[in-house]
């Protein structure tokens, strides 16, 4: 499974505003087992949430959580995109949200709220939203669209999170802290099975901190720890 993040907003560019999303997605997938295996800052520019959006589809067993554009205003893109790279270019109203906006505001003319139901075909609703309740939306089970308010955004992601990531253990990691610089250890990161995930982090006092998850990973660890042994390299082991 490869989760993306994708946030869309010129404003974080700018510094009008920080970005919420990150953390908070990378966070929760984490409790349920998962991990991100990418995550997109953009500008609200065309072109370029396309080409992240067409990345994100072409890669095998892709799954997406999107904030931002989603609005009814000249700069929100992400409806119209999502549409093109994911169905087609076919939109459609979502019926349901037009009926929600005409209950919230009685008696008016909403037509120029109407777009914030124009959707991808197919597109179904991600109804968690605590500040006014219209929704998000998703395709195909796997490819979710949310606005880029964090208080409207983050309750739909737990929504698609508990209807569609049920829970797994959490990945089980292997930690220690090498005396030694990682060229004094290359050899033996050489030997490490592909199969194994694997990360070393160098530290300004010429430590590295070494790590080991996925399958095998505790016997790749009991044999790294090995090899450091014989080469007269101390480590001390980190715990959880």
């Amino acid at each position: 499974m490869n989760i993306f993040q994708v946030i869309i907003g010129t404003e974080i560019f700018n510094s009008i505003t920080e970005d919420k999303h990150f953390k908070f997605l990378r966070d929760e997938l984490i409790k349920r087992g998962y991990e991100l295996c990418a995550s997109f800052i953009i500008k609200d520019e065309p072109n370029l949430i396309e080409n992240n959006l067409k990345l994100i589809k072409n890669t095998p067993n892709s799954y997406l959580f999107c904030y931002g554009g989603i609005g009814a205003t000249p700069d929100d893109f992400t409806r119209e995109i999502a549409a093109k790279v994911f169905a087609n270019s076919q939109m459609e109203y979502n019926k349901d949200l037009i009926e929600k906006i005409d209950e919230k505001f009685p008696g008016v003319d909403n037509s120029k709220k109407y777009p914030l139901a124009y959707w991808p075909k197919n597109a179904k609703p991600l109804w968690n939203n605590p500040i006014n309740g219209f929704p998000g939306f998703f395709l195909d089970n796997r490819y979710f669209f949310m606005p880029g308010f964090p208080e409207m955004a983050h309750p739909m992601t737990i929504e698609a999170l508990d209807k569609f990531f049920p829970l797994k253990n959490k990945k089980k990691r292997y930690t220690l802290l090498a005396h030694a610089k990682e060229s004094e250890m290359l050899d033996i990161m050489n030997n490490i099975p592909k199969n194994v995930e694997f990360s070393t982090l160098p530290k300004l006092d010429y430590t590295s901190e070494i790590s080991f998850a996925g399958n095998g990973a505790k016997e790749v660890y009991e044999w790294f720890k090995n090899e450091l042994a014989n080469k007269n390299i101390k480590f001390e082991e980190c715990r959880d």
